[in-house]
């Protein structure tokens, strides 16, 4: 049996362990959180290298980018440096490869859902790089959240330039800041914080890491669509009672539950057997597809205004995976 183990930064109550069958082997999945506590991520790392076949790492990123540039955080890479015989992945395999596919081919193809026009609230663009490439490419209206979420200043973004510009600017001097400044780990995950409700009433989709949406959303998110990973039954329900009309998850639902981009990175290098550096973005693909893996999309609420309503007809009359 392959072990694929997802250590999080993040609360320990969001732990779940599944076993499934991908191309005929099995496979179980973990993912354990550490409640903030990096002395117990060590731990936890040590324990597991060179006894499960990939580590992801959640709650946390070994490094964001813009452009061509890409920024190492250095609490991150720390804690995971003197793992000596797992490979350790972030998700960022997943994120610049089945995010892109998620945004230009899938939602159009199997959802009818076209991004061109609408009004689009990427919470973070620097963790997601290629989503905020994808929802430029397309033709969105969209609003980069990195400046309101991650460090709580009144700035939005409105081009991908200006994310490059900035990121370029600022991002060599974050990525050495405590990670815990700027990203909630732990009981903070647990904690509610509504905050920049504008944002979230101007757009149509709220997309990105799902730690920021679900901390900084206000208690009413009718007709909006909700584009993003790691979510739980709870927090479907929740969204639910929001008003939300339609989630869309990066994975599949796997034991009730989507898991992180980490994860489903992790799967690709333990079948491939490969160091991750090496998987190109085609076989990224190619092993989501092997696997069988689609995204989630789950109607909440009957939308009230056109044209989601219309897209929401069209589901009904054509059933698709749920």
């Amino acid at each position: 049996m392959k072990r694929v183990v997802s250590l999080s930064l993040g609360s320990s109550r969001r732990d779940a362990r599944v076993e499934l069958v991908l191309l005929g082997e099995p496979v179980r999945i973990e993912r354990i959180g550490t409640d903030g506590d990096y002395a117990r991520f060590r731990r936890w790392l040590r324990e597991l290298d060179g006894k499960v076949d990939a580590i992801g790492i959640g709650g946390a990123d070994l490094f964001v980018e813009t452009g061509r540039r890409r920024y190492y955080l250095r609490d991150i890479v720390r804690l995971v440096r003197d793992v000596r015989h797992t490979p350790v992945v972030d998700g960022n395999g997943i994120k610049h490869t089945w995010e892109r596919y998620l945004v230009r081919e899938f939602l159009p193809r199997e959802v009818g859902l076209s991004l061109r026009g609408r009004r689009v609230l990427q919470v973070n663009s620097v963790d997601r790089y290629g989503m905020a490439e994808a929802l430029a490419e397309v033709g969105a209206q969209v609003l980069y959240g990195d400046f309101l979420f991650a460090l709580g200043l009144p700035i939005p973004l409105r081009s991908l330039r200006s994310v490059q510009i900035l990121g370029a600017l600022l991002l060599p001097v974050i990525s050495r800041l405590p990670f815990r400044w700027f990203y909630p780990t732990g009981e903070k995950q647990e904690r509610r914080r509504p905050r920049f409700g504008w944002a979230f009433r101007w757009a149509e989709v709220v997309c990105g890491d799902f730690h920021y949406i679900r901390r900084y959303m206000p208690r009413e998110l009718p007709d909006r669509v909700v584009l993003t990973q790691t979510v739980t039954p709870e927090d479907v329900e929740d969204l639910r009672q929001r008003g939300v009309a339609l989630l869309v998850t990066t994975g599949p639902e796997l034991g009730g539950r989507s898991f992180a981009t980490n994860v489903l990175q992790a799967l690709v290098v333990a079948f491939a057997g490969k160091d991750p550096e090496t998987i190109t973005p085609e076989e990224y693909m190619t092993w989501m597809h092997r696997f069988g893996f689609r995204p989630r999309v789950s109607w909440l609420n009957a939308p009230r205004s056109d044209p989601l309503r219309r897209v929401w007809e069209a589901a009904r009359s054509t059933p698709m995976e749920r």
